[in-house]
Order: C-alpha cells, then sequence, then structure tokens
C-alpha cells in the first residue's frame, strides 16, 4: 500500500514522500531507522484509474527479485562490492519503482547498515526466509553463494509452481465452461424450448417434469442465484483466511482422494528444500524451524513444524520429533534421522525435495490422464439425460397424433 508520509530530519528540517509499506507502524519504524521523525502518515489516494493500474503493472514483481538475486550474485562472484553491484543495477532497470527500491537499498547501505537489516525493510518482497538465508551469508562471508543458492531455489520454486498451475488449467477451464454452459441452458433455453409442450394434452416423464421445474425456478432466480453465488465464494474467502477456517479447510483438503496426495506431496517439497537451503548456509537448525513455520502457508504443515520445533528446543532430534506427526511420511521421517546420524541433514533433504517434486509431477500426470476422460463421460451423461427428457415427450406427442 501507498503511503504519504510528512517527516523531521535531525536538524528540524521537513521531508515528505510517497514510499509503498504494509502498514502505517511498518513505515513508522523504517522512517525512524533512517533518522526521520514521522509527523503526519495518511494512505496515498488517487481518483485515477489509469494511474492504480499503472501502479499495479510497474509493481516490483517475483521475477524481478528472482533476477536480482542471480545477478548479485554474479557480480560479486567477479569480485564486485555490494554498493557497486547495487549501483549498477539501479543503472539499468527502465522500471520505476524497481530502481526506487535499488536506490533506497542504496543509500541504506551507505549509512552503514548491512544488507539482510536493509531487506527488512521490504518485507512485500524479501521473506523471512530469504532476509536470514542473507544474513548467514554475510556473517560467514559467502554471500556470493548464499545468494546464488537463493537464486537457484526461487527459479525451481516458481518452475514448479507454475507445473502444477498450468497442470490443473486445462480441467479448471472445462470444469468451469461447462458449469457454465449447464447454468445458461437451464436458465434461457430450456424453459422456452420446454413451453412447447404446455399447449399440448402430453404427459411429460418425471425427468422432463424435473428439467421443467429447475429450469423455471433458475429463470425466475438468476439474478439471486448469481448474487447468492458471489457473496457464499467471498464468504469462503474470507472464512479460509481466518485461523480456524484455513485449518479446518486445509484438513478437508488433505483429506480429498488423489487431490489431497498431490497437495501433500506438493508441501513436502517446499519444506524439505527450504529446511535443506537453510541448514546449507549455516542457519541454526532452530531458526531454520521457525523460518519454515513463518514462510509456510498451510496450517496443516505449519502445525505440525510447530511441534517438531518445540520438541527440537527440549533437546530431541528433528527426524524423532517427525514420529507423533502424521502429516510426514515414514520415508521423510528415516531419511532425516540417517541425515543426522551422518552430519548431512542438509543434503539428505536436498535429495528428499527432489524425489517429492518427482513424485509430485507424476501424480499430477496421472490426475490429467484420469481427468480427461471422467470430464467427458460426466458431460456425455448430462447431454445424455437432457436430450432423452426431451426427446420422449415427443415420441409420446408423435404417437398420439397417429
Amino acid at each position: 500500500m501507498l503511503y504519504e508520509y510528512l517527516a523531521l530530519q535531525k536538524d528540524s528540517t521537513k521531508v515528505k514522500g510517497v514510499i509503498e509499506s504494509n502498514s502505517e507502524k511498518d513505515l513508522t519504524e523504517y522512517l525512524k531507522k533512517n533518522g526521520l521523525f514521522p509527523i503526519e502518515i495518511k494512505v496515498k489516494t488517487s481518483s485515477k484509474l489509469g494511474e492504480s493500474i499503472a501502479t499495479a503493472v510497474d509493481a516490483v514483481s517475483f521475477k524481478d527479485t528472482v533476477l536480482i538475486t542471480r545477478q548479485l550474485s554474479f557480480m560479486l562472484d567477479a569480485g564486485l562490492t555490494l554498493i557497486s553491484a547495487i549501483e549498477i543495477l539501479k543503472k539499468q532497470t527502465n522500471k520505476a519503482s524497481l530502481k526506487k527500491m535499488l536506490s533506497e537499498i542504496d543509500q541504506s547501505l551507505r549509512n552503514g547498515k548491512t544488507f539482510s537489516y536493509t531487506l527488512e525493510n521490504f518485507p512485500k518482497y524479501f521473506t523471512r526466509f530469504y532476509i536470514a538465508l542473507v544474513k548467514s551469508g554475510e556473517a560467514s562471508g559467502k554471500l556470493n553463494y548464499v545468494l546464488n543458492s537463493l537464486a537457484l531455489h526461487l527459479e525451481q520454486e516458481k518452475s514448479f509452481k507454475q507445473t502444477v498451475r498450468n497442470a490443473l488449467i486445462y480441467p479448471v477451464a472445462i470444469i468451469s465452461a461447462m458449469v457454465i454452459m449447464m447454468f445458461v441452458m437451464f436458465t434461457f433455453v430450456m424453459p422456452q424450448l420446454l413451453s412447447l409442450f404446455d399447449s399440448f394434452e402430453v404427459e411429460l416423464p418425471a425427468t422432463t417434469i424435473f428439467i421443467k421445474n429447475l429450469s423455471t425456478f433458475m429463470n425466475q432466480n438468476f439474478l439471486f442465484i448469481i448474487i447468492g453465488a458471489i457473496i457464499v465464494f467471498l464468504g469462503f474467502l474470507r472464512y479460509k483466511k481466518s485461523n480456524s477456517g484455513s485449518k479446518v479447510i486445509d484438513k478437508i483438503l488433505f483429506n480429498l482422494p488423489i487431490f489431497g496426495n498431490i497437495i501433500k506431496i506438493s508441501g513436502l517439497v517446499d519444506v524439505t528444500r527450504t529446511l535443506a537451503i537453510l541448514i546449507s548456509s549455516g542457519v541454526p537448525i532452530l531458526d531454520g524451524l521457525h523460518i519454515v513455520i513463518d514462510v509456510n502457508s498451510n496450517v496443516v504443515f505449519r502445525n505440525a513444524f510447530t511441534n517438531v520445533r518445540d520438541k527440537v528446543e527440549k533437546g530431541m532430534s528433528i527426524g524423532n520429533a517427525m514420529l507423533n506427526e502424521s502429516i510426514f511420511p515414514e520415508s521423510l521421517i528415516q531419511m532425516t534421522i540417517v541425515g543426522e546420524q551422518t552430519g548431512s541433514l542438509d543434503k539428505t533433504l536436498h535429495k528428499v525435495s527432489e524425489y517429492y517434486q518427482s513424485e509430485s509431477e507424476l501424480a499430477i500426470k496421472g490426475l490429467l490422464n484420469m481427468m480427461e476422460p471422467t470430464i467427458l463421460i460426466v458431460l456425455g451423461v448430462v447431454v445424455g439425460f437432457l436430450v432423452v427428457s426431451i426427446i420422449t415427450p415427443i415420441f409420446s406427442l408423435t404417437s398420439s397424433l397417429q
């Protein structure tokens, strides 16, 4: 969200500006960190639709984050200082929002702040996972290596999520088109078609009467149906955002046949890869578990890792702490125990994440192969039911005329 602010510098000079922040509190902390005392902060409003659209288009994207991470890694490998690398990136980009962010990072670094500390001012673009790895890279003097690992992780994460998203586009599009087509048919086409039978004294079959009553109801109340569907959808989204709602919905999704297994395996890919990179970058185990909990959007995984973290804090190993959590497969638990015993937990978890990713991709392909004929069968049954329900009275009418 964009905020306008008026603040005092140390010499009592007033400065004003516009900056993006998650909340007014975060902006206040950011201004104070940079030697400014906020006098007034308000949300920047604009009556111009074009300006709002331009702001959305110009926003720093996930792709931009991956790109600057990769470029910083290359330039640090080449021997450039971090400030010089940021300066080069700032000159190369033509995107106003990205240039602004890089300028603020550059200014903060020149004021003596660390890179990880500076990135905390941009939580919308840099997650706690990202910042923790950068902090680890700064402490170990291997920031270039950490940034390279980060860029690779972000690219793999984006590629995997894109694979899942692309795989689901086809069935979702087909099902959506089928639902819309049936709604239009029952609401606008069927009432006019079935009204022809009213002028003839023909006894209608039960299926035809059912379709006639349903289509009449939908035709007379289609606006209420659409509004009701929108209200239910918005209510569902609001409920899903609540703690109790997300917990219930995530549990339901995990228990769905076929889909639940894919969701579970996809989640295991994220958590194992994230934990592997954190450990290999020198982040302490407990800190790594804290970060995994924070960055995970699935409540079931968050609760499981919270229990694991609590047990690890009491001295238990990660593998043994996982034993009582049903969400973790036996193979993952055993591999984790072996990795801890051999001192190569990061490499073990990385191999496990690769295995789960291949399993997830195979499961998605299997789901698609199964859904295509299933959709065709369902569509054929529905169309056949409609055709039979309409043709049967016509046959009865023809027989009576003879």
